[in-house]
Parts: structure tokens; C-alpha cells; sequence
């Protein structure tokens, strides 16, 4: 059974304004099945959605079971305002709002709270993040609140420091990941956190000319290095291709292809473990 645990059916993978423009009225529903169409089609059964504030995840969890696919998603991802995720997520002032769209989630019916901690890799500069994580502090609570409430929690977190502390809070599941060092590695892997890297983010942009190529590759070598470094301490890695961003379309195989290109025959064993757990929890 093949899965992407990381997509945004709202996204086209083209332009996200373009795209996010297409659902205003509600969510396209032929743009949609087209899409749950062609992961049928690649033999994809599990879906996990990123969210969005529109509804387009929720039409696609509705419609999935048409085609053989469990479809899983947050609703809307949650992110603090003035920072990153506001474009397509709830934003929260304090922790008492916070609160109080975890429990709006549950009442609508989210799968998972999907919570956004960091900013993202700049592409040109190796090792640069467009913005730092939250503080360690606020990050337990986050997580705190949302287990209190019965869900798993996804986070959005790049940088060694994030992804650290949202392992030791206890997060379900690690997004990206990006610049991760012995200590962060160590607390996912001991915590029994899955991290889905979405190597199709970096990978897919060789070539494109978008992106310093130079940058590209070095920040693909240190994820990829990276995952190695993880499975051989026995951490739980699950595919996810981040589709709908920039260069990621919908209903791709490159995520298993990087992951086999990262792990080699190990890869089916090693990504089992960390689908399940996904499947689980999710």
C-alpha cells in the first residue's frame, strides 16, 4: 500500500495564489476527484492532508472513500499570528485562542491538530530559515493542549532547536525537518516521533532554475544525510511529498524514490514501521 503522508489538496504546485483562488466559491469538486483519481490510479490507500481554511481537505475526505482512499486531515492548520502559515491556516493570538480552536477542530470534526512552529528553508542560502520557532516553552503547551483534547498533533518545524523541543513536548509527527543535529535526531527517535522529511520539497527543484542550484543540492545532501543518520537509530520515517508546493505535483512517487536513493534496500522495512505508526495515529 502506498502513502503520502504529507499533501495540500488546496495547492496545485504551480502558484498557491492561483490555486487557493480556484476553491473561493468552495471547493472545486472536479479539480478534486481528478486528483484523488490519479492516486488511485498510482495505487495510493492513505492520504494526509495538511489543511486548509477553505474546506478543500474536508471535500476530499468526504470524497475518498470513492476511491479506496483513507483520507486524514487537520481541517485548518493552526499557526500563531505574525508568523508563518497565516495564508492558509487559522491564526491564534495567545494560547487561550489556541485553546479555543482546538476545540472548534474537535466540534467540526478534524482527524489531527496540525500545528505550524517554525518558518521555512530558504533555498538559496544553505542552512538559513525564514523565520525561528517558537520557544520551547510555548511549544509544550501547544501540544499539551491538543493531546488534552484527544488529537495527534503534526507540526510544521524546521531548525535543530524546534524539532527538539516539539519532540520532547511529545508531537506525533515531524514535517520537514529541515537542519537537524545529533541532539534533535536523538529526541525524535527516543520519543518514537515519525518524521516525514518531504525530500520531494528540495529534490524536486534540481533543474528548475528557480533556486540557487548550488544551495539546492547542499541542502538536499544534509537532509538526505540526515535521514540515514535517523533510521540508523531505529526512527520512524514515513513518505510524504508535500504535494501542492512549488515543483510537487500531486500524485508522485519522488518521495520514495529520494528515500530510496537515501536508504537503499532498507527502505521498504524502515518506511513500513513509520507508516503504521502514521495509519495509528493519524
Amino acid at each position: 500500500m502506498l502513502c503520502d503522508c504529507h499533501i495540500h489538496m488546496v495547492l496545485d504546485g504551480v502558484n498557491w495564489k492561483d490555486a487557493i483562488a480556484a476553491h473561493q466559491n468552495g471547493p472545486d469538486e472536479a479539480l478534486i476527484r481528478a486528483r484523488l483519481q490519479r492516486y488511485r490510479d498510482l495505487g495510493f490507500a492513505y492520504l494526509r492532508d495538511g489543511g486548509d481554511r477553505w474546506g478543500v481537505g474536508a471535500k476530499a475526505r468526504a470524497l475518498a472513500p470513492e476511491y479506496g482512499i483513507r483520507y486524514r486531515t487537520p481541517l485548518a492548520p493552526l499557526c500563531k499570528a505574525g508568523h508563518y502559515g497565516g495564508f492558509i491556516g487559522w491564526r491564534y493570538e495567545n494560547l487561550k485562542e489556541y485553546a479555543g480552536l482546538v476545540s472548534q477542530l474537535r466540534q467540526q470534526g478534524a482527524d489531527f491538530v496540525k500545528i505550524m512552529i517554525s518558518g521555512l528553508m530558504d533555498f538559496d542560502r544553505f542552512g538559513v530559515l525564514t523565520e525561528d520557532g517558537l520557544a520551547p516553552g510555548e511549544i509544550r503547551e501547544l501540544v499539551h493542549i491538543a493531546h488534552a483534547e484527544g488529537f495527534s498533533v503534526m507540526a510544521h518545524a524546521n531548525g535543530a532547536r524546534t524539532v527538539e523541543a516539539a519532540a520532547d513536548a511529545g508531537v506525533d509527527s515531524i514535517e520537514h525537518g529541515a537542519y537537524l543535529d545529533d541532539t534533535a535526531l536523538h529526541a525524535m527517535a527516543e520519543m518514537g516521533t515519525v518524521w516525514v522529511p518531504t525530500l520531494s520539497t528540495i529534490g524536486n527543484l534540481r533543474g528548475k532554475g528557480r533556486f540557487c542550484e548550488a544551495a539546492v543540492r547542499e541542502i538536499l545532501a544534509s537532509a538526505t544525510e540526515n535521514v540515514r543518520r535517523f533510521a540508523a537509530l531505529g526512527g520512524l520515517l514515513a513518505p510524504g511529498t508535500d504535494a501542492g508546493a512549488w515543483a510537487v505535483p500531486h500524485g508522485s512517487l519522488t518521495e520514495y524514490a529520494l528515500l530510496t536513493e537515501a536508504l537503499g534496500p532498507e527502505t521498504a522495512a524502515t518506511v513500513q514501521r513509520g507508516m503504521d505508526t502514521i495509519i495509528q495515529k493519524f
